[in-house]
């Protein structure tokens, strides 16, 4: 029992939060990523393609990851590569009231509220990866991201990007 309560505490304080923020004068999307002590974790640039394209660079400049959206689908799907690797896709789910989406290289599941502004990321077994919750009120679109495992920031930011740039598309 006493180990439990030792991991449960480790797992805790692992727990990385992060703010995701766009530009407000850009002319194509970019957003800063910031830490909860506000030093840039990740830099993304949009490109100029059909369908969205983003950059993701750390807070050095180097590129560490593309987000590229399929056109011509029913359903918007995004192709998730890490430097030059592609390792899966997120694709919305058709539903009626609540957003959903698939991950389909890891397991994970993406499930939103009725307002689309608060999502839940499980894993396969039905644990919390990761929470996110939009920030009302603010000039630019603006997510707090509470991620469980800090290794898993990038992932989850792409799937943030992804929803946000799928919400984009359809206003």
């Amino acid at each position: 029992c006493y180990n439990k309560q030792v991991e449960k505490y480790r797992k805790w304080r692992e727990k990385m939060k992060v703010l995701f923020k766009q530009r407000i004068f850009s002319w194509i999307d970019s957003y800063d990523i910031y830490d909860e002590n506000g030093n840039t974790v990740y830099i993304v640039k949009g490109q100029i393609s059909f369908g969205h394209r983003l950059k993701i660079y750390d807070a050095a400049n180097k590129e560490i990851g593309t987000l590229k959206e399929r056109v011509l689908t029913w359903l918007p799907i995004f192709d998730i590569y890490e430097g030059e690797n592609k390792i899966g896709s997120i694709s919305k789910e058709m539903t009626l009231f609540k957003p959903k989406y698939d991950i389909d290289f890891n397991g994970w599941h993406v499930e939103g509220n009725y307002m689309e502004w608060d999502y839940t990321i499980t894993d396969r077994n039905g644990g919390t990866v990761a929470t996110v919750s939009k920030e009302l009120f603010k000039l630019s679109d603006t997510y707090v991201l509470d991620i469980v495992n800090p290794q898993d920031a990038l992932h989850v930011l792409m799937f943030v990007l992804a929803i946000d740039a799928e919400k984009c598309s359809r206003d």
